[in-house]
């Protein structure tokens, strides 16, 4: 039986010392899935390659270029020699892209998304697994788009768990196993991505599928901050999380796990680690099941690119739950993330994620029956466990254009 599962983000990759650092963490192991993301900052790059191949710009090949230069450069300095192999299969995958780029588009951008971003997962755990065997920890390199099966909602998929179990459990046995996180496939096999950082839920639904008794997520943090230490310097370390309040922080937009992680795990109560790959013999942080409460200090939660957006009846008419009932239709249909709504009698806001892509397209189909204003470039803070020092703390000197609070939670919105 699997016992562990292990996550390994693009920064405890980036480079020739990291990928040491990780052999270091690994190399007494026997039974172990190590998930593995995009090195680096190679999903950013592989984003660009989507646009400009979709507006069917010759940019593109530049992109293409230097991701494939940064890809082999990684692994020759990452091999020193004897690298022969490693780069003819890596080889193999950059002509799959180029071959990839060089056809025609559909008129779906979110298909050419998965099918194109998918590849940095593939680079990195190709190496990865290559630089184990070169270093004399034999492994096995399984394909995520064979094992995790989806449905068809491309760029933020959800798995389908009965599907998937037939073949995680036909695919993962004993040994030391390597494969990618964020990407699987839809029955009609297309490939399809599990949403931004979606790594973290690769590993805690492959924990789920094969009753492993722990993840462990390796951060460049030294565990689960009450902030994050970019921004705030005040950050200090949380030891110990419930299932339920790791729940809420992913909710309200804590960027050290992804949303969707925590609930396969806390269905099996299967604990997970969250440590750093520096000081990986330090406790970190530890999420599972509590018979108490916490008395936790106060979290500081940031999104930044915030949209608000305004709308009201042209008949001023009340904003009831038929207009609601519209608004969101046309939120979910054009993929706007929400995260926090006021209304009154005869207004409704929202503020959205500010990188939506339909953005244009959804304040068109807005304005068809309601007069719509937008704000945009503004910041979402949520401070669980508030104080009013903690709220002075994030909003002074700012305009406050929602603020919204229940008996743990406050959150602003606020133009800085």
């Amino acid at each position: 039986m699997i016992k562990q599962i292990y996550k390994f983000g693009g920064a405890s990759i980036k480079n020739a010392d990291a990928l040491t650092n990780v052999l270091n963490i690994i190399k007494n192991e026997k039974e172990l899935i190590i998930v593995i993301s995009a090195i680096d900052k190679t999903t950013n790059e592989l984003e660009k390659l989507v646009n400009e191949y979709f507006m069917g710009s010759d940019s593109k090949n530049d992109i293409l270029a230097s991701i494939c230069d940064f890809h082999i450069n990684y692994l020759k300095k990452a091999f020193v020699n004897k690298y022969d192999k490693a780069l003819s299969d890596l080889n193999s995958l950059l002509d799959e892209l180029k071959n990839k780029i060089n056809s025609e588009s559909t008129n779906d951008y979110d298909i050419e998304y998965d099918a194109i971003v998918s590849y940095g997962e593939l680079f990195s755990s190709l190496i990865f697994s290559e630089f184990l065997k070169h270093n004399g920890i034999y492994n096995t390199l399984i394909d995520a788009r064979q094992v995790i099966i989806t449905d068809s909602n491309h760029r933020d998929a959800k798995i389908n768990w009965q599907n998937s179990l037939d073949t995680v459990k036909k695919s993962f046995g004993n040994g030391i196993f390597v494969t990618q996180g964020f990407i699987g496939s839809a029955s009609n096999g297309e490939v399809t991505t599990l949403g931004r950082e979606g790594s973290d839920y690769s590993a805690s639904a492959l924990a789920y599928l094969l009753n492993a008794t722990s993840v462990t997520i390796w951060k460049d943090v030294p565990g689960i901050m009450n902030a994050d230490p970019d921004w705030c310097s005040f950050a200090e370390k949380l030891d110990v999380l419930s299932y339920l309040e790791a729940i809420e922080l992913a909710f309200f937009g804590a960027k050290v796990i992804h949303p969707k992680t925590i609930k396969p795990l806390e269905n099996k109560n299967i604990p997970m680690y969250v440590k750093s790959f520096k000081n990986p013999e330090d406790a970190g942080t530890i999420i599972k099941k509590l018979d108490y409460k916490l008395k936790l200090i106060p979290v500081y939660i940031l999104k930044t690119n915030q949209i608000l957006i305004s709308i009201s009846p042209k008949d001023f008419s009340f904003i009831v739950e038929e207009n609601i009932s519209k608004i969101f239709g046309l939120f979910a249909q054009y993929k706007a993330k929400v995260n926090i709504t006021q209304n009154s009698a005869v207004s409704f806001s929202a503020s959205i994620d500010g990188d939506n892509r339909y953005f244009n397209d959804l304040i068109g189909e807005l304005q068809k029956e309601f007069y719509v204003k937008y704000n945009t470039n503004l910041e979402l803070v949520t401070i669980r466990y508030y104080t009013e020092d903690s709220i002075n703390k994030m909003t002074s000197n700012k305009k406050i254009l929602i603020e919204q609070k229940s008996r743990s939670t406050a959150r602003f919105l606020l133009q800085c």
